[in-house]
């Protein structure tokens, strides 16, 4: 009886341990890090380029196997009714048997460069892979930054709510005291009501960018994401870049899509090999065996397999003579197949030359932006609180107290702007350069 509890829970504990795996598997609080790594795993893209990957390697082995004899066998059966009355028998019945082989064994290296092809295309199906991971991590990137862009946004939208709300309920005991007047009282409100608003606004746009990040992670509709909201500092932006000219030659060595172009233009190559190979005289080996038998002869079954068995070998030499210019349009298509390829490898590189220089751009000039915007920060902070306490005193008015508040709003939203492009531009570059995303986002 107790061996038979201890069973039961067992097979209960047996059950429990997959889902409590499935249920650690997405984490409660999401990094960057945890964001890549669960998309990696579960991206259909990505998984559509593993499945391409094997659908090469299976052309990949059939290439291969050309290189084979092929064996293969045959039998048919024939029933005859012979109406007139002239013959001795008016049903026949025939039927044959046999087993036949084949193989090439020349083709102008046909085949031998079709293997070839076939293996670049699976190194470029693994390239496929890279560059699939590569794009959903650009994204993520793209779409974690604007969250925590946003998250931060509405910190500040709601900084200046209570701000704002205090400003109305000091307003309200001056207008009391006759300190104000009602017109300056309701600018007061009245900006108190377009900072709700703007709150509004910005926790709609957190919304908006979660969602995003939650769709490319592929989420169910029930999951919420909540994101781990890292402290990065001034050392986080101003982190040094190398040099433009450095970052683009790495990139062009270890970029996916360099890689793939560069085999594109190798197949293509083969292609032309293969084409010329039309040119040229085809010889093939062939062998097989054979029997048969007829109803009516009067001879056993048995020994009409015998009779009638017999063995062949042959040796068959095609050589082209004219073949309505196939050969020769093949061949000229698959040149200019080469220069489409290596169009298109130049045109992979201008896109990287082009997508590098936007980034270092970005990233540089936000750099100096962002030491700007914190000076403009830090003065326009203290000369709104100067023009906050001279409104209290009487001696700013209403329209001055709430342009330093503008002023100071715009100065915390360049600051955030600046401090986030900055950061994501820089993790695009690590990006470019196969390096690893910084570990405290």
């Amino acid at each position: 009886m107790n061996m038979k509890r201890y069973y039961f829970i067992f097979c209960f504990f047996l059950l429990l341990f997959p889902l409590s795996m499935i249920a650690q598997e997405k984490p409660q609080t999401w990094t960057l890090k945890t964001c890549l790594d669960y998309a990696l795993e579960h991206n259909i893209q990505v998984k559509k380029s593993k499945v391409s990957l094997l659908s090469g390697e299976e052309d990949l082995k059939q290439a291969k196997a050309q290189l084979f004899p092929s064996l293969s066998a045959s039998s048919s059966h024939n029933f005859s009714n012979y109406p007139s009355s002239n013959v001795a028998d008016n049903n026949s019945y025939t039927g044959s048997y046999g087993v036949n082989a084949s193989l090439k064994l020349f083709d102008g290296g046909k085949r031998l460069n079709a293997i070839k092809q076939q293996d670049l295309q699976t190194q470029a199906d693994h390239l496929n892979i890279e560059q699939s991971e590569d794009d959903i991590r650009i994204a993520l990137i793209q779409a974690y930054m604007q969250v925590l862009y946003a998250n931060e946004a509405v910190a500040i939208n709601k900084s200046t709510v209570d701000v704002s709300q205090a400003q109305r309920d000091r307003s309200e005991e001056l207008y009391k005291a006759g300190s104000i007047s009602k017109v300056d009282l309701s600018q007061i409100e009245s900006q108190l009501s377009t900072d709700k608003y703007q709150l509004v606004v910005a926790e709609k746009n957190l919304a908006n960018y979660k969602l995003q990040l939650k769709q490319l992670l592929e989420l169910d509709i029930e999951e919420e994401i909540e994101l781990e909201i890292p402290e990065l500092t001034s050392a986080d932006v101003m982190i040094p870049l190398s040099d433009k000219q450095e970052i683009y030659n790495t990139a062009l060595s270890v970029m996916p899509e360099m890689k793939s172009s560069k085999l594109n233009v190798e197949i293509s190559e083969l292609e032309i090999k293969k084409a010329k190979a039309g040119y040229l005289p085809s010889l093939s080996l062939s062998a097989g065996i054979g029997t048969g038998h007829s109803s009516g002869t009067g001879i056993t079954f048995k020994d009409q397999l015998w009779d009638r068995f017999s063995e062949s070998v042959g040796l068959t030499v095609s050589i082209p003579i004219f073949s309505n210019r196939e050969n020769k349009t093949a061949v000229n298509k698959a040149k200019l197949a080469v220069t489409t390829s290596q169009l298109e490898l130049l045109n992979t590189q201008k896109a990287l030359l082009k997508t590098v220089e936007g980034l270092y751009l970005d990233a540089t000039s936000s750099q100096e932006q962002y030491l700007s915007a914190e000076d403009r920060l830090n003065a326009v902070q203290q000369s709104y609180r100067q023009t906050e306490e001279q409104f209290f005193l009487g001696m700013k008015n209403t329209l001055e107290l709430l342009t330093e508040k503008s002023n100071w709003l715009s100065a915390q939203q360049e600051l955030l702007q600046t401090k986030y492009m900055a950061v994501m531009s820089i993790q695009l570059l690590n990006i470019y350069q196969k390096k690893t995303v910084d570990e405290k986002l």
